[in-house]
């Protein structure tokens, strides 16, 4: 069963520090891998059997690419991962209500990436939850672990970076209809003596995670997208699209919630 929770790359890792001389408290704190797992490992250095494994963990196929960068996305931003018994984790992402397009294109990702799940709605006030049962999505979404993401490392897997770099608009996409969104900004001018109203669009992304923005404007960086960051509290909070050429791609890429 443990297999069926941890993937074949963090057994390696694992029994590698292990080799190296660390303890087991030292690599189960580091890893997140309960001692129990560690020590089933060390009695079994030899992975199970493949057909065990989801295809990312022993084969290393990829995902559908566009969808996972996507989901991808909205996991970072309103996605949570929850252990159920004999192995099995629930997916659930929150989406307001106001935007039933994005609860569909969510529902059709998650599908997507495991077409062998059942999805589902669950209600509360104000959203939905999209979600999904698997033993394999703490393999497709490494970043899961104890505790808000903000309050922990988040670093994509080389095999994530990949999707990524392929898939940029997908990636941001998500992370927009996760935690961001599209509004309209008014600033004041004095022309000819007299004061003038102007509007513009701009795009926000809120997220109070360091190594979450970073991955967004990482990305918005390879994409020629022009942002600055704006501080609440004396802190790092949002990120804001403002230049017109750089709203002007993010409407042809991104685009409002609906």
């Amino acid at each position: 069963m443990i297999g069926l929770v941890y993937d074949i790359h963090m057994r390696e890792r694992a029994l590698s520090l292990l080799s190296q001389g660390r303890s087991l408290n030292s690599v189960s704190g580091e890893l997140d891998v309960s001692r129990s797992a560690l020590r089933s490992w060390q009695a079994r250095p030899a992975p199970l059997r493949p057909e065990i494994f989801c295809s990312r963990c022993q084969s290393g196929t990829e995902p559908p690419p566009a969808a996972y960068a996507y989901l991808l996305g909205l996991y970072l931003g309103d996605g949570c991962l929850s252990a159920s018994p004999r192995g099995v984790y629930l997916l659930r992402i929150a989406c307001a209500d106001a935007w039933p397009g994005l609860i569909a294109a969510c529902a059709e990702a998650v599908r997507a990436v495991r077409p062998g799940n059942r999805v589902g709605l669950v209600r509360r006030q104000g959203c939905q939850y999209v979600t999904s049962y698997s033993k394999h999505w703490p393999c497709l979404f490494p970043q899961h672990g104890p505790g808000r993401k903000h309050d922990r490392r988040i670093v994509l897997e080389p095999w994530q970076q990949e999707i990524v770099d392929a898939w940029r608009w997908e990636f941001v996409r998500g992370l927009v209809h996760s935690d961001g969104c599209r509004n309209m900004n008014w600033t004041t001018r004095v022309v000819g003596g007299e004061v003038k109203r102007y509007t513009y669009p701009r795009y926000f992304f809120t997220n109070v995670s360091d190594d979450i923005r970073r991955l967004y404007t990482d990305t918005l960086d390879a994409l020629g997208v022009e942002w600055r960051t704006c501080v609440r509290g004396g802190r790092p909070y949002s990120v804001s699209v403002a230049r017109r050429a750089s709203v002007a791609l993010m409407d042809a890429h991104v685009g409002p919630k609906h």
